[in-house]
């Protein structure tokens, strides 16, 4: 047994060298795992992220942290036409429709989230900061399992519009709101102090980071309406829209900016300036089911077991999650009441806003690159590391627990 181990980790060690070879090993681990999942009546992307938990360092090690570095890639390019999926969602027709409700839910959920992790923390005897910047980074949603879910049920109606707007709107209120906490903290721990714009820069920050997204993905959009708006061979209009999408990502990211509000802004003019728009979003379908598969596959990989290890971090973790889900829950039913939505809205979308990842991960990468970090005294560093691990922590749980409710809510909610 213990000469299979050996030989086993040198094929290991051959091998996961090559980032074709890390997708490879994803791709068809991931399609087999998903297959079970299915039979379990779980919705394939969880067997996906079980599938990279399995596969990274936390239990066979042939993922290795170098190589998902490598792999980040392909996580931005599917994250690039998630984005753009979600804001060809954002007709005018719809929007006058459901525009009203769908701000009232998203504000609602936002904020009831926010207090509802705050104040749990409080009473578990944190202190304000702690708790208030916690608060801020639970009300962040994570969309991609979401879309997903939606396009493999081929869901419809009202109940999923209104979804793909809170989903939407959701991650751009919450980046205003902690970069509002974060000015705030940094006042009241002295770290700033009689430096009045060190205060504002966090929420300047904030509001530059979201105009300058979206201004990318209107001139993202308006260019791929101008090089496709003639052509019908779907070839040539899979090469420019991929191309598009490539290009404005990079470009996104390399300004520090979020691909995902560009992406999202960019979608949202394709469906807007035409009609016939929704050709160049049809064209990529094919590719999506690798991509989405690669994609969670590679989220999988990032969660650390090891995490658990620590029972202060398990602890106050279970108090976040279940703080945040009643939060989001609660949030999205009164939303929906005040704005008069149908009964399913209000019963099962709040389900659908629990998966977690990739905002929620950049908001605490973002506080611990701050001037306040970087200035603070021991004590508030410990703080952040012990914040960055709570959040980590309620990742994994929230990525590997939300997608089952999220399509248990499309099922009953949508039109299926």
């Amino acid at each position: 047994m213990q000469m299979l181990i050996e030989i086993l980790i040198q094929i290991r060690d051959t091998f996961n060298h090559h980032v074709i070879f890390g997708v490879g090993v994803l791709l068809i681990i991931g399609y087999f795992v998903g297959k079970l999942a299915e039979r379990v009546k779980l919705p394939a992307i969880t067997g996906y992220i079980v599938a990279g938990l399995m596969l990274g360092d936390s239990v066979t090690g042939i993922i290795h942290t170098e190589m998902t570095d490598s792999l980040r890639t392909v996580t931005e390019v599917a994250l690039g036409i998630i984005a753009i999926t979600i804001g060809s969602e954002f007709s005018i027709r719809k929007i006058r429709r459901l525009g009203k409700g769908i701000i009232i839910i998203t504000l609602t959920q936002l904020f009831f989230t926010f207090f509802a992790v705050s104040g749990a923390l409080l009473l578990c005897g944190k202190t304000l900061p702690y708790a208030l910047l916690l608060g801020a980074i639970a009300s962040a949603t994570a969309p991609a399992a979401t879309v997903v879910i939606i396009q493999s049920l081929r869901a419809r109606g009202d109940f999923v519009d209104t979804l793909y707007g809170v989903v939407a709107l959701d991650d751009a209120g919450c980046v205003i709101l902690f970069a509002v906490v974060l000015a705030w903290v940094g006042s009241v721990t002295g770290q700033v102090a009689g430096h009045a714009e060190s205060m504002l820069m966090p929420l300047l920050h904030a509001f530059s980071e979201i105009g300058l997204s979206l201004l990318i993905g209107l001139i993202e959009g308006a260019a791929l309406h101008l090089l496709t708006r003639n052509n019908r061979r779907t070839n040539e209009l899979l090469i420019i829209v991929l191309g598009g999408i490539f290009v404005f990502t990079a470009i996104a990211i390399s300004l520090r900016l979020s691909p995902l509000l560009a992406n999202m802004m960019a979608g949202a003019v394709i469906i807007n300036v035409s009609r016939r728009s929704h050709r160049v979003l049809q064209v990529v379908a094919p590719l999506t089911p690798p991509l989405y598969a690669a994609f969670f596959a590679i989220a999988g990989t990032e969660l650390k077991l090891s995490i658990i290890a620590s029972i202060p971090v398990l602890l106050i973790g279970a108090v976040y999650v279940l703080s945040r889900a009643a939060g989001k829950y609660g949030g999205v039913w009164m939303g929906a009441y005040l704005a008069k939505a149908p009964s399913k809205v209000r019963n099962y979308l709040g389900l659908s806003m629990l998966p977690q990842a990739g905002v929620a991960i950049g908001l605490v990468l973002m506080l611990q690159a701050s001037p306040l970090a970087a200035h603070a005294p021991p004590e508030v560093k410990d703080m952040f590391l012990e914040l960055a691990n709570i959040v980590l922590f309620a990742v994994m749980v929230n990525e590997l627990t939300g997608p089952p409710l999220s399509r248990f809510a499309i099922v009953r909610g949508a039109d299926v």
